[in-house]
C-alpha cells in the first residue's frame, strides 16, 4: 500500500499576508512527508496580481521568486498571469521558476512553441506510481486573442490530451484554473481524471466533493485555506481510496518576522515604482468629477488619445485617489488605478445605443454606492459613469453634440469590467464587442502624462 499527499495553493493574488505562514506550513509538510511518503506540491494559478505594487514593479518575477522558496512540482496559470500581461511579459515571466508550468489549452498564435510550458507533466513516486498532471486555464478568447495567444476550450483538448496520457500514468490530476463549473462538467465527461483541483472561483471545498469517481479539491481564495489531498493505492498503483481537507491558515502560528517581511514586500515595490517617472503636471487632478481639473476628465482624454471611437466612458469608482502638482512615478499611477482591467471597444447601433445609454441612467442611484467584488475592480464601490462625448438633453441622448441617427453604427471605448458585471446586460447582448488587450488604464494615462506632461 502506498500513500501520496497533494498539497495545492491557488488565488493567491499577491495576498503576501498569508505566504511566511503558507511557505512553513508547506516545507514543513514536505520534510515530514519525504521521511514518511510521497508528496507533490501544486498551484492552481493567479498567483499573481498586479495589485500589489511589488508584482506591477517586477511584472511578476517577484511572485515567481517566492515560488521558488517552496517546492512546487507544476503549476498552472491563471487569468491574471494570461491576460494580466503582455505576450512577452508571459514569455519571459517563468524564466526563473524551478517548476515546471502546466497549461494544456494556451498556444501562441504564430504556431511557434512555448519553452516555458508543457502540456502535462509525469510525476512519478519512488514506489513507481506515475502521477499524470494536466493543466487548464479559463478560456478568454477575446482578451488572450489581442496579445497573440490561442486559448481553447477544455472539450477541444481533453480528448486527445488523455488519450495520450492515460497509456503513460496511473492517476491523473488536472489542475483547473476554469471554475467550479467546468470541474463539474468535466468530471461527468471525463471520469478518467481522477482528481480535479479547482480555482478561479474562489470556491472551497473543505473536504473534497466526490462526482461519480472523481474528487474535486479546493482551496478558497487569497491564501486564506492550503488543501491537502491524500490518495491511497495498491502494490499494483490501483487508487483504494483518495480524500481532500482544507487547513486554515488563520489557525497556523505567526511569527514575529511574519509581518515585517509582509511589508518589505510593499515598501520595495512602491520604491521600484517610485523610482520609474511618467511626467510633471502642471496642477493637481482631483477625484472629484465635477473639479475643473478631475483625474477622470484626463482619462477620458487618455483613452480618447489611446484609440478611436465616438464617446468613451468610465466610472469614478475606479479613481483612487488624485495626482498631486509635479512629478508623476509608475507608483502614483499604481496607487490610484490599481485595477488589472482592460479597454473594449463596444459597437452599436444608434437605437440600440439609445437602450444601453437608458439602461446604465436607469443604474445611477443603485451604483453610485455599490459596492463591487471582483471583475478586476480593485476599489470599493461603482460610483458613477461619465462620459466624453455624450450629452443628453431633456430626454434625449446625443453623440457629439449630434442626434443620434437610429440605423448608424457607433462605437464606444469603455473598461471591459462594464460587460462582465450583471448591471447592463444589454450592453453585450446588443452590442458587438472587441478588446483593446493589452490597455490597462494607468498605463493609458501613463502614456498620455508621457506625452502630454513631458518632465
Amino acid at each position: 500500500m502506498e500513500r501520496v499527499t497533494i498539497l495545492h495553493t491557488n488565488d493567491l493574488h499577491s495576498h503576501f499576508e498569508n505566504w511566511p505562514k503558507i511557505r512553513r506550513f508547506l516545507q514543513q509538510k514536505q520534510t515530514y512527508a519525504s521521511e514518511h511518503y510521497p508528496v507533490v506540491t501544486v498551484d492552481l494559478g493567479d498567483f499573481c496580481d498586479r495589485v500589489h505594487p511589488l508584482t506591477e514593479a517586477t511584472n511578476g518575477k517577484e511572485n515567481i521568486a517566492l515560488m521558488n522558496q517552496v517546492t512546487y512540482d507544476a503549476v498552472t496559470i491563471g487569468n491574471n498571469e494570461g491576460i494580466g500581461n503582455t505576450k512577452e511579459q508571459l514569455d519571459n515571466l517563468y524564466q526563473e521558476a524551478n517548476f515546471p508550468v502546466v497549461v494544456s489549452n494556451l498556444s501562441s498564435l504564430d504556431q511557434q512553441a512555448s519553452t516555458w510550458c508543457k502540456n502535462f507533466t509525469i510525476h512519478e513516486t519512488p514506489s513507481g506510481t506515475r502521477i499524470g498532471v494536466i493543466g487548464l486555464t479559463a478560456p478568454f478568447p477575446f482578451s488572450y486573442e489581442p496579445l497573440g495567444w490561442q486559448v481553447s476550450f477544455p472539450d477541444e483538448v481533453l480528448p486527445p490530451l488523455l488519450d495520450e496520457l492515460e497509456p503513460q500514468t496511473d492517476v491523473i490530476v488536472l489542475l483547473s484554473h476554469l471554475g467550479y463549473l467546468d470541474d463539474e462538467h468535466i468530471a461527468i465527461h471525463y471520469p478518467q481524471i481522477d482528481v480535479i483541483i479547482g480555482s478561479h472561483t474562489h470556491h472551497l471545498y473543505e473536504e473534497g466533493k466526490l462526482i461519480g469517481d472523481t474528487l474535486l479539491a479546493a482551496a478558497g481564495k487569497f491564501g486564506q485555506y492550503v488543501g491537502e489531498i491524500v490518495i491511497e493505492l495498491s502494490d499494483q498503483h490501483q487508487i483504494v481510496s483518495k480524500k481532500a481537507i482544507t487547513h486554515p491558515t488563520k489557525l497556523f502560528v505567526e511569527q514575529l518576522q511574519d509581518q515585517e517581511e509582509i511589508k518589505a514586500y510593499e515598501i520595495r515595490g512602491h520604491q521600484l515604482l517610485s523610482e520609474q517617472t511618467i511626467g510633471h503636471l502642471p496642477v493637481s487632478w482631483e477625484t472629484d468629477a465635477y473639479s475643473e481639473h478631475s483625474y477622470i476628465h484626463y482619462a477620458l482624454e487618455a483613452m480618447a488619445d489611446f484609440s478611436q471611437a465616438d464617446a468613451y466612458l468610465l466610472s469614478t469608482g475606479l479613481f483612487l485617489g488624485g495626482l498631486s502638482k509635479g512629478i508623476v512615478s509608475r507608483d502614483d499611477l499604481h496607487r490610484t488605478l490599481p485595477h488589472p482591467m482592460h479597454m473594449i471597444r463596444v459597437t452599436l447601433r444608434g437605437k440600440d445605443l439609445i437602450d444601453v445609454l437608458t439602461e446604465m441612467e436607469s443604474q445611477h442611484d443603485y451604483l453610485l454606492d455599490y459596492p463591487i467584488i471582483g471583475m478586476g475592480f480593485r476599489g470599493k464601490v461603482f460610483g458613477e459613469l461619465k462620459a466624453k462625448h455624450i450629452q443628453k438633453v431633456e430626454n434625449e441622448f446625443f453623440i457629439q453634440h449630434q442626434s443620434i441617427d437610429q440605423t448608424q453604427e457607433y462605437q464606444l471605448i469603455m473598461m471591459d469590467h462594464y460587460s462582465f458585471i450583471k448591471f447592463f446586460p444589454k450592453l453585450t447582448a446588443l452590442g458587438k464587442i472587441e478588446s483593446l488587450c493589452p490597455s490597462l488604464l494607468r498605463n493609458v494615462v501613463a502614456k498620455y502624462i508621457n506625452k502630454t506632461f513631458k518632465l
